[in-house]
């Protein structure tokens, strides 16, 4: 009877071993509801809920969802719980938030709930000039300026080759374009909500004479006059590449190929001497 006895605590001591993790996972609240929270750290990759927004809410079990839009307070109205917080969170935080009225209300045991953004409106960049679709552009992560500036279509032909950034609470910079894709971090950023990026039209440098294409065109930052004469088409058969007589300000001067123009000069190539 003894050993029978033994035998059978063992037994009991096994199966309980076998049932616990599933018992423990049955009961266990989704990762996102525990680690959620008002004093839980926001990574900077989630979305913050504002004003103006509209999300849809699910509690898990139950076959409907609830859509409604964030009031200019900051608050929704749900269902059973009436009035509730949620600009300044992220989807994780306002599903604990409802969760914990649903609870503390008496109206489910241990609710699930899921809350997903479905209309961004609070969080966005305005875009500004020169750019093919210039306008508002919602974000719901973290964008580079390259990104923004490819979701409104790039830059128009007249554009100047920069875009400048203006934060609600820093300095106006300016970037390169050339430079979003091609350089590293700091020369394309991140952009935040409220954000306005301002696409300036590019100053003009006009080019005649002996050039295969006389006109006017955009000046590039740094361009120098044997830039500004490859932008005009090159020099024809009996074009100079030596000194270009430069209008600038009602002055007549003369710059070598290595020197810069500036905005307005009017570039007049000579005829070669033979």
């Amino acid at each position: 009877m003894r050993i029978f006895g033994i035998v059978r605590l063992a037994l009991l001591i096994c199966m309980a071993a076998l049932f616990a993790p599933a018992a423990v996972a049955q009961v266990a609240p989704p990762v996102a509801a525990a680690t959620a929270g008002h004093g839980a750290t926001t990574s900077a990759t989630e979305y913050v809920i504002g004003p103006e927004d509209t999300i849809e809410v699910e509690v898990v079990g139950q076959p409907d969802r609830t859509r409604v839009r964030v009031y200019t307070d900051g608050t929704i109205q749900m269902n059973l719980i009436g009035r509730v917080s949620v600009a300044g969170l992220t989807p994780r935080q306002a599903s604990t938030e409802i969760a914990a009225k649903l609870k503390s209300g008496g109206f489910y045991a241990n609710p699930v709930v899921n809350v997903e953004v479905t209309g961004f409106s609070s969080r966005y960049v305005t875009v500004l000039g020169a750019v093919n679709s210039p306008g508002l552009v919602p974000i719901n992560r973290e964008y580079h300026l390259s990104e923004i500036l490819a979701r409104v279509g790039g830059v128009r032909e007249i554009a100047a080759d920069y875009l400048i950034v203006r934060s609600e609470n820093g300095p106006e910079k300016r970037y390169s374009i050339d430079k979003l894709a091609a350089g590293d971090a700091k020369d394309d950023p991140l952009v935040a909500a409220g954000d306005k990026i301002f696409s300036p039209q590019a100053e003009v440098f006009y080019i005649q004479g002996e050039v295969k294409s006389p006109g006017s065109y955009p000046l590039k930052t740094s361009m120098t006059i044997a830039q500004a004469i490859a932008r005009g088409g090159g020099l024809t058969e009996s074009g100079s590449g030596g000194r270009v007589k430069v209008n600038r300000g009602g002055k007549t001067i003369k710059l070598e190929p290595t020197e810069l123009v500036q905005p307005g000069d009017v570039l007049t190539i000579p005829e070669r001497l033979f």
